[in-house]
């Protein structure tokens, strides 16, 4: 581990050495490239320096808590109870520090919300998710856009498809995808009495022209009238798309827009990020079951969180974790619940990394 954290900081060094030569600065590209791989493991170096001062300064202690006066002895075993449990923490951080980052983290996201199982309630909860979703990015100063929805009339939505553009967007959402459960009383049920509803979340990594390679002769691509509101161009022009993905099957709509090559644009968008998480799922599932289903059929059962609207509280079935901040979580305050889905990911990871090792 140690030799592993001595060759990054070597690296980090040549890095921060080539940022300053007249070369790399001369050539933008060469000069992000390098700055973004600084930057990359700049937290690992700096952990690891404090890591090797603490373990200098508790040897130093160590050896005034074995020699001295009574006084002196004292102070300096407080500073080796201090200075080790900080060395233990600095371990612990850099563990986690070490294990490999999933590529996909600093990518934007494609969000995906269907109404499931419960009718015009699991429209309405998707409604709720969409909005939740939406406060917590504007929290973290991200920007939402939405590709395309399809409400009811009554406040809910059928579905909804929203890009979410922010650093580390993917890092922070990843683990929203699956079945969310709600139990509540409608605003429609007079007796009073709990209904339970489901609605599917998909988060997918935005996906770049590169990472997937789309062959026109592998697209069917149709134009019809956009529905609903929009003025005088609803159903006179033909500016909705349809892209056909004929290999995968993959149907994607867009009509939000008048224009027809904004609407292919915004449809091709979303086809790029379903075809590259096939992809994806189909590379982790040859290695580990991970992130298995991750959608599912939207039946009640099939739930990675339950939001109990009577007390107020949330519980995330995945890690046995229950706060009561439902409100708090609905206006988009993710940040407990989310760090708490993180942490205890990278506890796993960190297990089945020294289980390999």
């Amino acid at each position: 581990m140690f030799d592993k954290l001595t060759a990054v900081e070597q690296r980090y060094d040549e890095l921060l050495s080539l940022l300053g030569t007249a070369q790399v600065q001369s050539d933008p590209s060469e000069f992000r490239k390098h700055a973004k791989a600084a930057a990359e493991i700049e937290t690992l170096v700096e952990r690891f320096r404090e890591y090797k001062t603490v373990i200098r300064d508790l040897t130093q202690a160590e050896e005034l808590a074995a020699s001295g006066d009574a006084d002196m002895r004292e102070l300096a075993a407080q500073e080796v109870k201090s200075l080790a449990a900080r060395r233990d923490s600095l371990l612990a951080e850099l563990k986690i520090l070490l294990i490999p980052k999933d590529p996909n983290d600093e990518r934007n996201v494609v969000l995906e919300i269907r109404a499931g199982t419960g009718g015009d309630e699991a429209a309405l909860f998707a409604a709720d998710l969409f909005r939740m979703y939406n406060r917590y990015a504007e929290r973290q100063g991200w920007r939402l856009e939405v590709m395309s929805s399809s409400d009811t009339g009554v406040g809910g939505l059928k579905e909804v498809i929203a890009t979410i553009e922010g650093r580390g967007a993917y890092s922070k959402l990843k683990y929203e995808s699956g079945v969310h459960r709600v139990q509540r009383v409608p605003a429609t049920e007079a007796s009073g009495r709990i209904h339970t509803s489901t609605a599917t979340v998909a988060v997918l990594p935005e996906a770049e022209e590169v990472d997937v390679q789309i062959n026109e002769k592998d697209l069917r691509i149709d134009t019809f009238c956009s529905s609903g509101p929009g003025g005088q161009s609803v159903n006179t022009t033909y500016s909705a798309v349809r892209l056909t993905h004929i290999p995968s099957g993959l149907v994607v709509s867009q009509q939000d827009e008048k224009s027809q090559v904004k609407n292919r644009a915004k449809a091709m968008k979303v086809l790029r990020a379903r075809l590259y998480e096939m992809e994806l799922r189909k590379q982790q599932e040859a290695i580990a079951k991970d992130r298995r289903g991750q959608v599912g059929t939207g039946d009640r059962s099939e739930r990675i969180r339950t939001y109990h609207f009577k007390e107020n509280r949330i519980t995330d079935h995945r890690i046995d974790f229950t706060m009561y901040r439902l409100t708090d979580v609905l206006n988009g305050d993710l940040v407990e619940l989310l760090d708490h889905l993180s942490t205890h990911y990278q506890s796993e990871k960190l297990r089945d990394a020294t289980v390999a090792s």
